[in-house]
């Protein structure tokens, strides 16, 4: 890995995790579901959908992809805590959270991804 390529993760990482940081250091619960990490995960997905899309469309330079894939996505979604709110869910016996929360976070993360992908499709087709 080459010194660029490294200081372009390390960036779009720190990013991430600011703003991760950032849009979930005060709990969100909507009834009892906190949804916090849902938006940073579906926020994530939908930026990495849009980010495949330009990436290909403007050949960009494997070190973007570091950047924004790899660093600020990495660094601004995350599984771990989604697998411990759904095990602190468990553990207090509220199954019908822990399913709404593994169907959200997995269903609208996905959706967040074709997401991107066609509105980034959709203004790039509009562009030329």
């Amino acid at each position: 890995m080459k010194l660029l390529e490294i200081v372009f993760l390390a960036v779009g990482g720190l990013g991430g995790v600011f703003l991760r940081y950032g849009m979930t250091k005060s709990q969100l619960v909507l009834g009892a579901l906190p949804v916090n990490v849902l938006i940073v995960n579906v926020v994530g997905s939908f930026i990495l959908g849009a980010f495949a899309i330009l990436s290909q469309q403007w050949s960009l330079d494997q070190k973007y992809a570091m950047l924004v894939a790899i660093g600020f996505c990495g660094g601004l979604t995350t599984m771990s805590s989604f697998a411990l709110e759904s095990s602190n869910l468990i553990d207090t016996k509220q199954y019908s959270l822990v399913a709404i929360n593994v169907i959200a976070n997995v269903g609208l993360s996905l959706g967040a991804i074709f997401g991107g992908r066609a509105l980034t499709s959709v203004i790039l087709g509009e562009l030329r």
